[in-house]
């Protein structure tokens, strides 16, 4: 199937596939990635490509959305990710971004995530948007704000004890 990319001014925003096995081990691998999200035990380009494989390219296919890795048109870099994610526990589809530390702060995310919430809405229709973060994570609050979502309440994931903050967004 043809699955759908997406441009914005500086960015090329595609489906994420095996062959971002590398950036996706960096990037699991990051800091921020594992202070903010988590430990994903990604140690290996053989980890990444089965990573990709069972959590991405399964939910492009069932859902035709999911992640998507953040392409700067200069250069061709690999600066990030930026998603839809039809994650268990949460109601709605959940927005996520995440970019390399070399990356962040140059307004990328906000970017990615503008063009990836519009493709929720218009071409995915999507009426739901839900975020969620740690409440260390000032910058993806931010973020999700940025985005129209609102904070609703604390919750914590079927797989997970940790508690986060569970922002939503409602499209008429």
């Amino acid at each position: 199937m043809n699955y759908k990319t997406f441009e914005t001014d500086r960015l090329i925003l595609r489906p994420s596939n095996a062959s971002d096995a590398a950036f996706f081990l960096e990037l699991f691998n990051s800091p921020k990635w594992i202070k903010y999200v988590g430990q994903r035990n990604v140690q290996t380009l053989e980890d990444a490509a089965a990573y990709i494989e069972e959590k991405m390219t399964s939910q492009l296919a069932r859902l035709g959305f999911s992640n998507y890795t953040v392409i700067r048109k200069s250069d061709n870099s690999k600066l990030g990710a930026c998603g839809l994610y039809d994650r268990e526990g949460i109601k709605g589809v959940d927005i996520g971004f995440a970019f390399l530390p070399q990356f962040e702060k140059k307004g990328y995310a906000l970017e990615s995530a503008l063009k990836i919430k519009e493709a929720a809405i218009e071409i995915f229709d999507i009426k739901k948007i839900s975020g969620i973060t740690v409440k260390e994570n000032e910058a993806s609050q931010k973020l999700l704000e940025k985005l129209g979502l609102r904070f609703i309440k604390m919750i914590s994931l079927t797989d997970n004890d940790e508690e986060l903050m569970l922002y939503e967004l409602y499209i008429d």
